[in-house]
C-alpha cells in the first residue's frame, strides 16, 4: 500500500512511518518540520516538506504518488497553550484538516486514519472511559480534534470516506533511535527525565487538590510501539470496514506523583518536584477502556508497565540529551 503520513517527522508519526515501511508499505512523509525532525523520518520513506493547509500541494502529491491511504498526525498538541490561543488550534488542527480532506476528495483517496485524543472526553463520567461516553472537551485542543471527528462522520456519510479515529491517551516511551523530543516540551515523562539529565532544576506538579488518591492528575500511559501497532491494524481493517473509533490506552492510570517516583527509581536521580496551581482545562483523571479494539482487531499492549515505558524513554534521552540533532537551542535549566 502507498501511504501518506502527515506529520511523519514528529514523535508518533515517525514511529508509525517506520513500522509501515517495515511492514512492506511505500511511505511518503509530508511535514513542514516546524515541530518534527528530519532525522526522525525513516530512510526508506520519501520526505516532502509542506503544510497540510496547502490543499493544492497535497492534492498534487496524492495524485503523483498514487496514494492509497492517509494517516494524519500533523497537529498542535499542547492543551495548555490551546487555552491561551484557541484560534491557533482551530486553524492548525481543524481548518487545515478540512483542507486535507478536501484534497483527498478531489484526488479520489478515501481511506483515512486520524490521530485523535482522549481530550475529547473532558471530565469523564466514568473510569475507564468507553468510546460511547459523552464528548465534552474542557480545552480548545480537544475541541479542535472533536471538530475533525464530526467532519469525518459527515464525509463518511456523504462521500463514502472510510476512516479510523484513534483516541489515544498519553503516548510515551521510545523505540530504537526514535523518541519524544518536543520544543518546547510539555509532556510529563520527558520533562521529568530532563531533570535527571540536568537540563532542568526541578519538575512542576500542576495541582495537588484533584479528587484522586494523592491529589494529582491521573493519566493512562501507552508505549509508542503499542500505539503504532494499533494504527497499522486500523489501516488494514479499513480494507473491509468503513468506520472505526477506538480508545488506545493501557486501561490503568498513574498519577503525576507516581510517574515521578518511577522516574526516580529508573534514573537513580532524586528529581526535585515543586507544587504549583492547577492549569486550566486539565481533567482530574483520564483512563481508557481499550476493550473494543482488543475485541475487534486483536490489539493488545506489549508494554503495559509504567516502568518499562519510562525506562525505554530514559535510554533514548541518555543517548539524545538534547533531542534530535536539528532541535533548536533552548534554555531549559530554569524550570
Amino acid at each position: 500500500m502507498r501511504v501518506l503520513v502527515t506529520g511523519g517527522a514528529g514523535y508518533i508519526g515517525s514511529v508509525v512511518a517506520a513500522d509501515l515501511v517495515s511492514a512492506g508499505n511505500q511511505v511518503v512523509v509530508y511535514d513542514n518540520l516546524s515541530r518534527g525532525h528530519r532525522e526522525a523520518v525513516p530512510g526508506q520513506a520519501k520526505l516532502v516538506e509542506g503544510d497540510v493547509a496547502d490543499a493544492g500541494k497535497v492534492e498534487a502529491l496524492l495524485r503523483s504518488e498514487s496514494i492509497d491511504a492517509v494517516m494524519h498526525f500533523a497537529a498542535l498538541i499542547e492543551a495548555g497553550e490551546s487555552m491561551q490561543v484557541p484560534e491557533k488550534y482551530f486553524r492548525n488542527n481543524s481548518a487545515a484538516t478540512l483542507s486535507l480532506l478536501e484534497a483527498m476528495l478531489r484526488a479520489g483517496v478515501r481511506k483515512f486514519v486520524f490521530s485523535s485524543t482522549a481530550a475529547l472526553y473532558g471530565e469523564p463520567k466514568q473510569i475507564p472511559i468507553q468510546e460511547s461516553d459523552p464528548l465534552e472537551p474542557t480545552n480548545a485542543y480537544g475541541e479542535s480534534k472533536l471538530l475533525v471527528e464530526q467532519m469525518l462522520a459527515w464525509f463518511h456519510r456523504v462521500h463514502g470516506f472510510r476512516y479510523a479515529s484513534l483516541r489515544y491517551f498519553n503516548a510515551a516511551g521510545a523505540v530504537g533511535e526514535l523518541g519524544e523530543a518536543h520544543h518546547p516540551e510539555s509532556h510529563l515523562i520527558p520533562l521529568v527525565l530532563q531533570v535527571a539529565l540536568g537540563e532542568r532544576k526541578k519538575i512542576s506538579i500542576y495541582g495537588t487538590d484533584y479528587p484522586t488518591p494523592d491529589g494529582t492528575c491521573i493519566r493512562d500511559y501507552i508505549h509508542i510501539s503499542d500505539l503504532s501497532a494499533a494504527h497499522l491494524l486500523a489501516l488494514k481493517a479499513l480494507e473491509e470496514r468503513d468506520k472505526l473509533i477506538y480508545n488506545l490506552g493501557n486501561g490503568r492510570g498513574f498519577s503525576v506523583r507516581e510517574v515521578i517516583d518511577v522516574a526516580r527509581k529508573v534514573t537513580g536521580h532524586p528529581i526535585p518536584a515543586e507544587e504549583t496551581p492547577r492549569r486550566p482545562g486539565d481533567p482530574a483523571a483520564l483512563v481508557a477502556s481499550s476493550q473494543k479494539i482488543q475485541r475487534e482487531l486483536g490489539w493488545k499492549p506489549k508494554y503495559p508497565e509504567l516502568e518499562s515505558i519510562v525506562r525505554s524513554a530514559w535510554e533514548w534521552h541518555q543517548r539524545h540529551p538534547r533531542g534530535y540533532a536539528d532541535a533548536p537551542e533552548v534554555e531549559r535549566c530554569s524550570a
